[in-house]
Order: structure tokens, then C-alpha cells, then sequence
């Protein structure tokens, strides 16, 4: 962090400058520099300057809201991170915040140098770490268009010479192809993986600073609440490393396909024992076994993966009280499994892309996810050889069916 962080509050009150100016001035080795824009248009011209290391915007400011601010300040191309400062905590605030483009939000009245220092040391940290990702993808669309160019170059020149340079020239076409979809990719990726990170991220933060407040034995409740809001986060944040770094494995060729024989039948329901900590209120999963044989010789791990991606997806894009069904059934030949949910099903138009890595339908825009798990779960049944087909109804739900076939 610099040597003096300049900070500037956004509040038509100047009661409110003064008590923040007091916090600050209490803060540990007070190397802040406070400065004040008392309305909306006074702050944008201010903010357009680029002076200031954070800004503390009040919600309100007159006819205007700090929202509003944030989300002109971000068009304009302001990196400089954004806590807005409100009169009450509630998780609608919060979450329309985040959207808006804010670091954080402190509840006025409620917090002390500890946590406005807090606040502004973490949200300084994660917009460099935000500013250095756009850096990376920046450059990566340099050296993408620098590579286009070569390769329309080669293409022009290909052109020039005879008939037997013609499957040269598709092979270039499809190297330059292959280059785009790896650019769109990577693209995409720094888009869910910005999001995706940011929403946990800000809920292990909120929650952190929330919990300093609850000291008495009489708000356990309360702090127990935020508590399982970290853990829920850092779940949410463990899922979405261990997709990344599936896709990863297998691009690089090192996921294989290792049977072992165990009973199907135990091994599935402890799945669905492990599932329920992770179901919506009232939701439960129906886990049914079709005839006596049991045993199997399949790739434990890689079928895991694959029961944990469709249960989980079963109980999110499902709503609450809804059921998910589990059928297993093993034969000479082959193991079939059957999970079919209640939930907001697929748009046809959609289905097409399914399995394209980091796509996500066009319904499901308020439901996190990255885009991965049906990807990665159509690649582990093709290592194990089997295949896969599905069924969706939109409104109605979804019905997967995996068959994959036995190993001697």
C-alpha cells in the first residue's frame, strides 16, 4: 500500500465527514489522507481526477443514490476501489452493492478504525488483484491480434503459390481457428473466474467483519449464522478451484481411467449421505438400486466426480422442497445411472452448447456456477468409455443418463 493513502468520502453530510474524519484520525499510524465531495456531481468531477486511493460513498446523496455513483465511476474506467457506507445491513444491500461494482459496504454508526482500516486494506488488495488479471487478459488479446495478423499474412501469401500450398493454407486457417477459440476461452475464463471469486470473496469479508460485532453469549445465533455463510463461501471457492484444476489435468492428458471392484450400491449411497449437507431447505435426494447385482469394476474416483457434478447440479438449478432422482443398475456388461431433478430445466435453444466449458444457459443468470461441471462430466464418462444422453423440459427438469461399460 503507498505511504499516503488518499481517501475520499462522497456524503451531502457534514456531520457524517466529521465522524468518519474522528475514525480515521484514530486509526494506528494514521497515514490517510481524508477529503470530502459533498454531492453527486461535485464527486464525479472530483473522481474523474484520479487522485484517490478508495472511495467512501453514502448511499444516499440527494437525488442521487451511491450505487448510481459506483456504476458511472466503473463506465468511466475507474479502478480505484468503491465501499459504499449505508444505513442498515441487510444482504439486499450487500448483493446490489457487489453488482454495482463496490468492494465492500460498511453500516454507518457500526463500525470503528478496525474495520474501516480493514475495509480499506482489503478492498485496495483485491482491486490490484482484479486490475493485474485485466493487465493479463490485456495482454493476452495483444499477443492474440499480433498473432492474427501474422497468421493473415502467411495466409495472403499462401494464396500466391500453386495448388499442391492449398492444404497448407487450411491447416494455417485452422491453427489460426484453434488460437481464437483458445483467446475466447481464456477470455471467458477471467470473466467467470472475476465473478465467481469476487461473490464468495465478499461474503467471507462481510461476515468477518460482521462477527467482531457479536460478543455477547446472547448472539451466538448470530455469529453461528455468519460463520456457516464463510464455510458456505469457502466450499463454493474449493468447488470452483477443483473444477479449474480438472479441466486443467485433463487438457494436459493426466486424468486416466484406474477400475477397481466395489459394491455400487454402498458406494452410491454414501454419495448421497456426503450430498445432504449441501441441499436446499426441504430438498431431498431419492437414491433407488434396480436388481441383485451390485459389484462393479470401474474408476472410483473419475465416478465420484461424476455423481457429485450431477447431484449437485440436480439440488441447485432445483428449487426448495423439490426432489432429485438416483437410480443405479449394474449388468454383465455394463453399470447405467439415472439422476433426474425437478428443476428450471434447459432451453433448447441452449442445450446445443451444454457441455461447451464455462457456458451457461441463458436461465440460470442468478445461479453461481462456472460453466464447468457438465463439461468436466461428459469428459470423465468418455475416459471411462461410456457415453452420455439427457432429457430436459423447461419449467419441468432434467434426466441424465450415464451408461458406462464393465471392465474385465
Amino acid at each position: 500500500m503507498p505511504d499516503k493513502i488518499r481517501v475520499l468520502l462522497i456524503d451531502d453530510d457534514e456531520d457524517d465527514f466529521i465522524i468518519t474524519r474522528d475514525i480515521i484520525d484514530d486509526i494506528p499510524g494514521r497515514n490517510y489522507v481524508l477529503e470530502w465531495a459533498p454531492s453527486f456531481n461535485q464527486a464525479v468531477e472530483v473522481i474523474r481526477e484520479r487522485r484517490h486511493n478508495v472511495y467512501l460513498v453514502d448511499f444516499r446523496l440527494g437525488a442521487h443514490d451511491g450505487l448510481e455513483l459506483i456504476t458511472k465511476a466503473e463506465s468511466e474506467g475507474i479502478t480505484a476501489p468503491f465501499i459504499l457506507l449505508t444505513g442498515q445491513s441487510d444482504r439486499e444491500t450487500d448483493e446490489r452493492a457487489m453488482r454495482a461494482g463496490a468492494q465492500d459496504y460498511l453500516v454507518k454508526g457500526t463500525f470503528d478504525p478496525y474495520d474501516l482500516e480493514r475495509s480499506i486494506r482489503y478492498s485496495i488488495e483485491h482491486a490490484k488483484s482484479l486490475a493485474e488479471i485485466q493487465k493479463l487478459n490485456t495482454e493476452l488479446e495483444q499477443r492474440v491480434e499480433a498473432r492474427t495478423q501474422e497468421l493473415a499474412a502467411a495466409n495472403r501469401e499462401l494464396e500466391q503459390t500453386n495448388k499442391t500450398l492449398k492444404r497448407a493454407q487450411l491447416e494455417i486457417k485452422k491453427a489460426l481457428q484453434k488460437e481464437k477459440e483458445l483467446h475466447e476461452l481464456k477470455s471467458r475464463f477471467v470473466t467467470i473466474a472475476s465473478h465467481e471469486f469476487r461473490t464468495p470473496l465478499s461474503t467471507v469479508l462481510s461476515s468477518a467483519s460482521l462477527i467482531t460485532k457479536y460478543k455477547s453469549a446472547e448472539e451466538d445465533d448470530k455469529r453461528l449464522k455468519h460463520v456457516n455463510r464463510i464455510k458456505s463461501a469457502v466450499n463454493n471457492l474449493n468447488n470452483i478451484l477443483n473444477d479449474f484444476l480438472s479441466i486443467s489435468r485433463m487438457e494436459e492428458g493426466k486424468i486416466y481411467n484406474v477400475p477397481t471392484t466395489f459394491d455400487m450400491y454402498t458406494f452410491a449411497a454414501d454419495t448421497v449421505d456426503e450430498m445432504q449437507g449441501f441441499l436446499q431447505e426441504g430438498q431431498r435426494i431419492v437414491y433407488q438400486h434396480l436388481g441383485d447385482e451390485t459389484n462393479v469394476n470401474l474408476d472410483k474416483q473419475l465416478l465420484k466426480n461424476i455423481l457429485i457434478n450431477l447431484l449437485s447440479n440436480g439440488s441447485k438449478y432445483s428449487g426448495e422442497g423439490k426432489t432429485i432422482w438416483f437410480t443405479t443398475e449394474v449388468t454383465m456388461c455394463s453399470v447405467r445411472i439415472v439422476v433426474k431433478d425437478e428443476g428450471i430445466g434447459i432451453p433448447e435453444a441452449d442445450q446445443v452448447h451444454l457441455f461447451t466449458p464455462f457456458f451457461r444457459a441463458q436461465n440460470v443468470t442468478n445461479i453461481q456456477g462456472t460453466g464447468l461441471g457438465l463439461n468436466i462430466v461428459k469428459k470423465y464418462v468418455e475416459i471411462m468409455d461410456g457415453t452420455l444422453a439427457y432429457q430436459s423440459e423447461l419449467g419441468k427438469g432434467t434426466t441424465f443418463t450415464i451408461t458406462i461399460p464393465q471392465t474385465a
